[in-house]
């Protein structure tokens, strides 16, 4: 059984399938923040609809950030079981989706700050080039072979390069939010970002075959 699983089967274990079906017809077209004001008052079949609608891409970020299945998993796990302890705390401010993006990288970088992962400290506040590996700007619009090979590359990357260059370049996410999350200076998330694209460059020319 994996973590995904088990965190499921803990959070609604007691949900009879009567009951959780006749939920999910209710809320079939619902919006997340429907779910989320009945999941807050207690129904766990509101709260099952939302796991079944975000879990696989909860799943895809943790991922990402640790290029770790075991670790993707469990933290995965981790951002659900928090989710169902706060989403009382949810108020509709911004997008469900968004704050459940946020929830879900502040577990991860939990994570990270207790194996101890560090960003180098710079007090750089330099422009960073735009664009250091062609292609890479938007990773979600790449060719899907290209995609592969980015993936692998980041993979290869430090933790703490990982972090800021997923956070940036495939989150979307601007330096200013980086840094208050990373808890670090906006140079400094600048000057990772540089760093990892340069060494993602190393690592896709290595990649590519001899002529």
């Amino acid at each position: 059984m994996t973590a995904l699983a088990s965190a499921h089967r803990t959070i609604f274990g007691n949900v009879t399938a009567t009951t959780e079906t006749q939920h999910l017809q209710a809320s079939e077209r619902s919006p997340d923040y429907a779910l989320a004001q009945r999941a807050a008052g207690g129904d766990l079949a509101a709260f099952e609809e939302l796991y079944e609608r975000h879990n696989r891409r909860v799943y895809s970020l943790c991922l990402r950030m640790t290029q770790n299945v075991a670790e993707a998993e469990d933290l995965a796990q981790e951002a659900f079981i928090q989710l169902f302890r706060k989403i009382g705390s949810f108020r509709g401010e911004s997008a469900f989706t968004t704050w459940l993006h946020r929830l879900t990288v502040n577990q991860v970088l939990m994570h990270f700050r207790k194996k101890g992962v560090k960003l180098e400290q710079t007090t750089d506040d330099g422009d960073v080039p735009v664009q250091i590996v062609q292609g890479t700007q938007d990773p979600n619009r790449m060719p899907v072979v290209d995609r592969i090979a980015l993936d692998r590359a980041i993979g290869g990357l430090p933790p703490g390069y990982r972090t800021v260059f997923v956070l940036h370049d495939v989150e979307g996410h601007e330096h200013e939010e980086i840094a208050r999350m990373l808890g670090c200076s906006v140079g400094t998330s600048k000057s990772q970002l540089h760093k990892a694209r340069m060494k993602l460059r190393t690592l896709l020319r290595q990649q590519k075959p001899a002529a």
